[in-house]
């Protein structure tokens, strides 16, 4: 599989880390009345990218790179619970990374994956599997930062029922900035944090009957 393959495959909002049923905070966002237009998506979506997207892959990119250890409770497991204030997100990530190691797990067969444990947070089994699939820490950030973006974009399609030609325009639209923050997070750890999106994840868990897990 060549690299250009794999970073395609691991983008895909069909990989099943459970992707698909987490909302990234639009479903409460779209309930609060923060997100009800593209206009409103558009500036959910900078946001997430320039705050969660921007942790998760910076903490993704130093497990690729050795500079964070990947074992469950090492320093990428510690280290990404101290930048997810929010038990909610917390779970959240945990499940993603469950999933993304179940696959890894098939793919790469060969890999110690039980020394991540049963519920590594998603940057730290994307950490593990970028290095795995031999691409660079800079395209595991891209990934991670492109998916942060498009899981909430399809989510907002579904909630507000918008036009996918739309949406998928405002993501091609945000497409620089992804590749921006990607960037930024494979220089280094990022600690920026959003409260409004701590909220936003605590406050889903308090929902009846939610459509997404978070």
């Amino acid at each position: 599989m060549s690299n250009l393959t794999t970073l395609l495959a691991l983008s895909d909002s069909r990989l099943p880390t459970g992707g698909h049923v987490h909302s990234g905070g639009i479903e409460e966002a779209v309930a609060s009345g923060l997100v009800v237009d593209l206009p409103t998506l558009r500036a959910y979506l900078r946001r997430r990218i320039r705050t969660t997207g921007l942790v998760t892959a910076s903490v993704a990119a130093a497990v690729h790179s050795g500079t964070l250890g990947a074992a469950a409770g090492g320093r990428g497991d510690t280290e990404t619970d101290a930048r997810t204030p929010a038990p909610a997100a917390r779970k959240a990530s945990r499940a993603q990374g469950r999933g993304l190691i179940r696959l890894a797990r098939r793919v790469w067969p060969d890999n110690d994956w039980a020394a991540l444990g049963a519920t590594p947070h998603l940057a730290v089994a994307a950490g593990a599997v970028g290095a795995a699939s031999g691409l660079a820490p800079e395209h595991t950030a891209l990934s991670l930062v492109y998916t942060t973006m498009t899981g909430s974009a399809t989510a907002a399609q579904r909630l507000l029922a918008l036009d996918p030609g739309d949406v998928a325009a405002v993501t091609f639209e945000l497409s620089a900035l992804c590749e921006q923050t990607a960037a930024e997070a494979a220089k280094g750890l990022s600690d920026l944090s959003d409260p409004l999106l701590d909220v936003l994840a605590q406050r889903h868990t308090e929902r009846e009957r939610p459509l997404f897990a978070s």
